[in-house]
């Protein structure tokens, strides 16, 4: 394949006049935490979970299905293979995912947009996988490509947002087999944010990476990491070929994978926290172990993405005690492994951006920041169990991404912050509005939302007594007539297109 001229080579005189005029999204660095994190469980229930998970895999084992290859790795590696299912000794998991890195950086295009996973990071990437958009004009339907660049756009624009994600929702407009082409064009032309590649079939992955060596450069791409892409397990305890095939492609060119146990507790895993816990570790192990027999040193993050059921309807439930719990300790579980955790979200199970669904969200965001979480994938956009992505939940649930910001930061005791002179000015019975802290201070001081309205109730009135979603709906509008592309080498956008346009042309469409 024909390299294109890379952003690191300058790219000519139009590259350089995009960059002159093109106007800059402020985009805030990734979360450094500066506060502690919360943990539920102590040494001993650690030990019991870590031992309990050694005997899952070394007694009951995990299936690698389909996948002759993996098997055979597993076998020379010291495993026991009896048909599909893999036992591994106890300790050989652990042992083999010793290679893997505690932190690694996702490398933007833009390289102001670079994100650092793992350690006391906490990295936001949006909704991911839904089948269905919802908005207040259109109300729920299928998601089209059109859908899709718009949220990608929102994704750009968002201040609080460190990533652009990857199947922000799913473009039914687009043949199966080659939606993942224009959904990593969008990516990586229509924002300069990280993002991730496509894991629905090996061949994609593979795509992914090829379309980023025309994007990066092909040695950019090899020394350094490009992408962090969803690997599901199949809980509970298998592991898919089309999964494997894609985390081999993505670990053999040295690109990041989330290993995620997909459970919901009841039906993919016990219902007891502890057991839950078990179940996810053990997975972890495995699929992790097994990138690192591919290429040690992959990148990879400890993924947790578990919740609850409904015993009476049998849906999914978000934002629950129980997971809040189960989070916790799986964050406890991947910095004893030293790894970068993945879990959390806007999670909620309500059909519209109401108060069910902020309350869940709010339990899950918090969740995710006090439980050491680094790459918080579903962070805004998330409607109706992950089966819709909403514009109008998507800028709600950015613009609080700004509170865990905040928190973040802990509480300064500077010099500044003490304030002395301040209370020394204005005394007893006075007010700091117009002392010289005050007016020093005020444009920083607090967080202030970019969507909620805290304007007097008669203003409120007079202006249509607008609900929060009414005002996110504004606001949707607002960025997307105020988006500006960000500037690309026209060398690399012209490559890119070629190659889309020539890869869809080399297969017939196929729509499953």
């Amino acid at each position: 394949m024909a390299e294109a001229t890379t952003r690191r080579r300058g790219g000519g005189g139009a590259a350089r006049r995009a960059e002159r005029t093109a106007v800059s999204i402020e985009t805030a660095k990734f979360i450094e935490r500066n506060i502690p994190l919360y943990e539920v469980l102590n040494d001993e229930a650690l030990e019991v979970i870590e031992a309990n998970a050694e005997t899952i895999l070394e007694e009951v084992g995990v299936n690698f299905v389909d996948n002759p290859v993996a098997l055979d790795r597993w076998r020379e590696a010291g495993a026991d293979i009896d048909g599909e299912r893999v036992r591994i000794p106890r300790g050989l998991a652990r042992k083999l995912c010793s290679t893997a890195p505690s932190r690694y950086t996702q490398h933007a295009r833009n390289p102001e947009r670079n994100v650092e996973i793992g350690g006391n990071t906490l990295v936001f990437a949006p909704v991911y996988g839904p089948p269905f958009v919802r908005d207040m004009e259109g109300g729920r339907r299928y998601a089209t490509m059109d859908d899709f660049k718009k949220f990608v756009k929102l994704g750009y624009m968002s201040k609080w947002l460190h990533h652009s994600g990857g199947t922000v929702c799913e473009p039914t407009d687009v043949p199966v087999n080659k939606r993942h082409l224009d959904m990593l064009q969008a990516h990586m032309t229509l924002s300069d944010k990280p993002f991730m590649g496509s894991v629905t079939e090996a061949s994609r992955a593979q795509d992914s990476v090829e379309m980023c060596e025309i994007l990066f450069g092909k040695d950019f791409v090899q020394e350094n990491t490009v992408m962090t892409s969803l690997i599901n397990v199949n809980s509970p305890m298998t592991f898919d070929d089309v999964m494997m095939g894609s985390l081999e492609v993505y670990a053999k060119n040295n690109q990041a994978c989330i290993i995620s146990p997909f459970i919901v507790g009841g039906a993919m895993a016990p219902v007891s926290v502890a057991g839950t816990l078990t179940q996810v570790l053990a997975e972890v192990l495995a699929g992790i172990a097994y990138s690192q027999l591919i290429r040690p040193g992959a990148p990879v993050i400890f993924g947790a993405f578990v919740t609850s059921i409904d015993m009476n309807s049998g849906a999914p439930t978000f934002g629950t005690p129980e997971a809040s719990h189960i989070l916790y300790g799986a964050g406890q579980l991947a910095r004893r492994m030293g790894l970068p955790f993945r879990s959390g979200g806007g999670l909620c199970g309500s059909k519209l951006p109401d108060a069910q669904s902020a309350y869940e969200t709010a339990h899950t965001h918090n969740a995710a920041l006090l439980g050491g979480v680094n790459f918080m994938l579903h962070s805004c956009g998330w409607l109706e169990g992950g089966l819709v992505s909403s514009f109008e939940k998507f800028v709600l649930d950015a613009d609080q991404l700004g509170v865990l910001h905040h928190i973040a930061r802990g509480i300064s005791v500077d010099e500044n912050a003490q304030a002395m002179d301040a209370i020394r000015e204005v005394g007893p019975g006075g007010h700091y509005l117009g002392c010289a802290h005050t007016q020093a201070n005020f444009k920083n001081a607090f967080w202030r939302t970019n969507v909620f309205d805290y304007k007097p109730f008669e203003t409120w009135s007079e202006e249509g007594e607008r609900d929060s979603m009414t005002l996110a709906n504004i606001k949707v509008k607002e960025m997307l007539a105020n988006y500006q592309q960000p500037a690309l080498d026209p060398a690399i956008a012209e490559a890119l297109e070629s190659y889309v346009a020539n890869k869809k042309a080399s297969m017939p469409d196929a729509f499953s």
